[in-house]
């Protein structure tokens, strides 16, 4: 049987990401090598997390919580990546989605550090996010971390362990259009307002320094950090890793699972509603207004977001820049890692004011 060549593109593109962030690479072959349709997708996932949801609520139950976290970070992760862009079945994609937040949920206390699920203040209702903070530091500062399209906070344990082993505090968190946040309100480009809650949070905080807040986003968030730092000055400094400078010119070269995904999120009707939305979605005369210090991350070979994206951020904003463009990277450059993980941890920590 000829694969789907959905599955072909997500086996080719994807596994980088997956691996990075924490799903075991023998898992991805193996449950990819199984699937020919990608209606099988979310199935297939899900029942590789369900092997690993067993044995963390096995060691639940000896009181082994190390492994126990292990276990059900694992399981979460696989529960989320069942869900990703696999927006043709809703029903089933929710499944999988609260799954994955259950797991993380259980794991939370017994993460090191260990991460404690806060409830933000949102337009009358709330945003939930992971808050975790360093071991061993007072009065720490904080790295607010935004999504992508459909990246989740249950995805961040790697990206997290870079600043919380430097000194500073993290806060994932799913905002509208992402995560625990897609069902209640969809994509919304003015997303300072988003941060601008967060920030309101997280100065409710005794033992975190309000004054020392960074912004970090992934992908779509890669929009999301920079947007929000061109409006919120309470934000000290701004990474943004492979995002878009306007999503609408990119919007016809987007591929087709993207799309539908960015529709739904959007809670749209059709594409066409949706490149609407995706047009407002733009750091033009925006950009400008980003006078705090801004690192730039990019693939070379990211074919959502090439890196001409990323050089017209660094080129538009006013404030001290840095670009970093990875050679051979793809998107988020989840190939090269290692080229930009320890670089921007230690350059947002510096901007906090922590030598680590």
């Amino acid at each position: 049987m000829v694969k789907d060549p959905r599955v072909e593109l997500a086996v080719a593109h994807w596994g980088g990401r997956f691996v990075s962030n924490g799903v075991p690479l023998a898992d991805f072959q193996e449950v990819t090598s199984g699937l020919d349709r990608w209606e099988d997708w979310c199935a297939g996932f899900s029942e590789r997390a369900e092997l690993h949801e067993k044995m963390g609520h096995e060691a639940l139950k000896e009181k082994l919580f190390i492994s126990a976290s292990e276990h059900l970070t694992r399981a979460a992760v696989l529960y989320h990546f069942a869900k990703y862009l696999f927006v043709i079945d809703t029903d089933q994609m929710k499944a999988a989605h609260m799954k994955a937040v259950d797991c993380h949920k259980l794991a939370l206390p017994y993460l090191d550090p260990p991460a404690e699920r806060v409830a933000i203040p949102y337009e009358g209702s709330t945003i939930y996010g992971n808050l975790r903070k360093p071991k061993g530091v007072d009065n720490p500062p904080i790295l607010i971390m935004c999504m992508g399209l459909d990246s989740t906070k249950e995805e961040m344990g790697a990206n997290e362990a870079n600043y919380l082993r430097r000194g500073v505090a993290t806060l994932a968190f799913d905002g509208p259009g992402q995560g625990e946040g897609e069902y209640d309100w969809p994509i919304r480009p003015d997303y300072e307002a988003v941060v601008s809650a967060v920030c309101d949070f997280v100065e409710t905080q005794d033992d975190i320094d309000a004054d020392r807040m960074g912004v970090w986003g992934v992908s779509m968030g890669g929009y999301y950090a920079p947007r929000a730092a061109a409006f919120e000055k309470r934000l000290k400094a701004c990474i943004s890793l492979s995002g878009p400078f306007d999503l609408g010119e990119r919007w016809d070269a987007f591929p087709p699972m993207s799309k539908d995904t960015f529709r739904v999120r959007a809670q749209c009707e059709t594409l066409e509603k949706a490149a609407e939305v995706a047009s407002k979605l733009s750091l033009v005369e925006i950009a400008q207004n980003i006078t705090c210090p801004l690192f730039v991350v990019t693939g070379e070979l990211d074919r959502l977001f090439p890196y001409t994206d990323a050089e017209r951020l660094v080129r538009e904003a006013s404030g001290p820049t840095k670009l970093l463009i990875v050679e051979r990277g793809g998107h988020v450059a989840n190939n090269r890692r290692y080229v930009y993980d320890a670089a921007t941890s230690d350059w947002m920590a510096v901007q906090l004011g922590v030598r680590s």
